[in-house]
């Protein structure tokens, strides 16, 4: 009778270590193509600039100095973390008292409104901006309808003072639902014996959501409000969307994509505009963290 010896311990931990880098593989090499490869040609073209005489020659960190002495750059920056600091809060407040609402078991026809309040989301951003900005005009839109039916005079939604809290209202009325859907899954993993236990304690439902539910959203809140962060700091289509109605006030520069996007395909400046978009994404990869920082640390 012919035995075979038993694999070595070696030998076993490398054909595991070659089975699991098989199931890796494939996603390694189409994130180190589609994420790694653009962020390293950024890299690359931010320390380039291209010369009217000369060409193309390497200048190391001065596009970099550059950018921190650009006024179109952090103005356009202000403006965005002005949007952060007040939309987000909003959005993310609103969208909590849906899910709660919704999650309370109390509300009549809770699936229609869960799914009206999420359908918002599911609009493009584009049709949602096209919409919002024909309501918003004061020629033909919904409030030149108004003045002229009821002779008066709205404030234009796309002036100076109100264009950025315009776009913040067309970004809440997309994104709430988007968020109520997380913090209603969250909600829905609550044990139902912590609900039982609090109803015989004669705990009432304000006692119910402040001890029991809102506990158990931490996790979810720090996940939406990470995503918002991104999302503010990445701004784009809804001012320049908006710009043709807006042109003196929604400018190339309004914000940083658009600023970059506008040295880019307009003013063929490609390595100042990579530099632009690395330090945003760099801006943004720390205030993320931050905040998910602070949100473990809470926890």
């Amino acid at each position: 009778m012919v035995t075979h010896a038993p694999a070595r311990p070696g030998r076993r931990r490398r054909r595991r270590s070659l089975e699991g880098w098989m199931f890796v593989g494939p996603f390694m090499l189409v994130f180190a193509l589609v994420f790694l490869a653009p962020i390293g040609y950024s890299i690359h073209l931010s320390l380039y600039r291209n010369r009217l005489i000369g060409g193309t020659s390497f200048v190391g960190l001065d596009n970099y100095a550059q950018a921190i002495g650009d006024a179109q750059l952090w103005a356009g920056f202000g403006r965005v973390a002005l949007f952060l600091v007040v939309q987000v809060p909003i959005m993310l407040l609103l969208a909590l008292l849906v899910a709660l609402a919704v999650d309370s078991g109390r509300l009549y026809g809770r699936a229609f409104f869960r799914v009206t309040i999420f359908l918002p989301y599911a609009v493009p951003a584009v049709v949602a901006t096209l919409m919002w900005g024909f309501m918003y005009s004061n020629q033909f839109g919904l409030v030149g309808s108004i003045n002229d039916a009821l002779h008066v005079t709205l404030p234009e939604p796309l002036s100076a003072g109100l264009a950025l809290a315009s776009i913040g209202n067309i970004v809440t009325w997309e994104f709430v639902g988007y968020n109520m859907l997380i913090f209603y899954s969250a909600l829905r993993v609550v044990p139902v014996t912590l609900y039982e236990s609090a109803e015989i304690d004669g705990a009432g439902q304000f006692r119910i959501v402040r001890a029991i539910k809102l506990p158990h959203l931490r996790g979810a809140l720090v996940i939406a409000t990470i995503f918002s962060v991104i999302g503010s700091f990445q701004l784009f289509n809804e001012p320049a969307i908006m710009r043709p109605l807006a042109r003196n006030v929604i400018t190339t520069a309004y914000t940083p994509n658009m600023y970059a996007y506008s040295l880019s395909f307009s003013g063929q400046q490609y390595n100042y505009a990579a530099t632009v978009a690395i330090i945003m994404g760099l801006i943004t990869m720390a205030v993320a963290y931050a905040v998910q920082l602070r949100g473990t640390r809470r926890k």
